[in-house]
């Protein structure tokens, strides 16, 4: 059974959902094939393990490659050497998974990038879907939350204890706290969020944001990173993106990633 990971979906021509998981860590070019590893998502991936330098090993091929380059452009190459422990690549069409994530339970604190190629051609997709996984790493990392509490006296996530001050309890007691039918921190079931969003509508920036307070958080930074912003600043989504121009650290990073995209 795999740690729980952080997944996002979304209503296309063709259903794509997006995630990324933890795994091992390694260091040092010294393997000349990628092992091949079972995939829940993919069936078959072939695994790389992300060196200190934030490349890869065994070297990829230019397709897993691209992929790579794309998330270490938005999480810089530095972040994702410390932060990653490694990466894995399956080509499965019959999949409707793009990519996954969680913490990896043999490397405490790192964490490791899932990717399909098979539906990786969709530049902008991917684009918005990394930025989205980058954020959960920036909010669930053991800065933010502690992996080790007992009992949580403030928000309880599939990582951990949100820490007091970070950003994640900040957004969940602005935008979550009064909602009296609001799904839990981890909930992933559908129907539940479709509910949830129909009730509530305005107050998001997709479907997809209603599923929890993990995935409003990631899917309202990736809008904020991407798109532009609400004319109407008093709305619930134009308060959603004021948040994060007041948490200084989170506008400093949507502006580092625009310049690394060139938008």
């Amino acid at each position: 059974m795999r740690p729980p990971s952080r997944s996002l979906s979304r209503s296309l021509p063709l259903l794509l959902v997006l995630a990324l998981t933890l795994v091992g860590c390694a260091a040092g070019h010294t393997s000349t094939d990628p092992t091949g590893v079972h995939d829940d998502d993919f069936g078959t991936a072939r695994a790389f393990a992300v060196t200190e330098d934030g490349t890869l090993n065994p070297t990829p091929d230019a397709a897993a490659e691209g992929i790579w380059e794309l998330y270490a452009r938005i999480a810089t190459r530095e972040y994702a050497a410390t932060m990653m422990s490694s990466y894995r690549v399956g080509n499965a069409t019959d999949s409707d998974t793009l990519a996954y994530v969680s913490p990896d339970p043999d490397a405490p604190g790192r964490w490791t990038l899932a990717a399909n190629e098979a539906f990786a051609d969709d530049r902008e997709l991917l684009t918005s879907t990394l930025v989205h996984e980058f954020a959960h790493v920036l909010s669930l990392n053991t800065t933010e939350i502690d992996a080790d509490s007992g009992p949580c006296p403030t928000l309880a996530v599939s990582e951990g204890c949100a820490r007091a001050g970070s950003a994640i309890l900040d957004f969940q007691r602005q935008f979550w706290a009064a909602y009296a039918d609001a799904p839990n921190p981890d909930n992933d079931d559908s129907a539940v969020a479709d509910a949830f969003y129909a009730a509530h509508e305005a107050d998001f920036v997709s479907a997809y944001a209603a599923t929890n307070v993990v995935e409003d958080f990631a899917e309202t930074f990736m809008t904020y990173v991407l798109e532009t912003a609400p004319a109407d600043a008093s709305s619930p989504i134009g308060a959603k993106m004021a948040f994060f121009d007041a948490h200084t650290s989170w506008a400093a990073q949507a502006t580092r990633i625009r310049t690394a995209l060139g938008r």
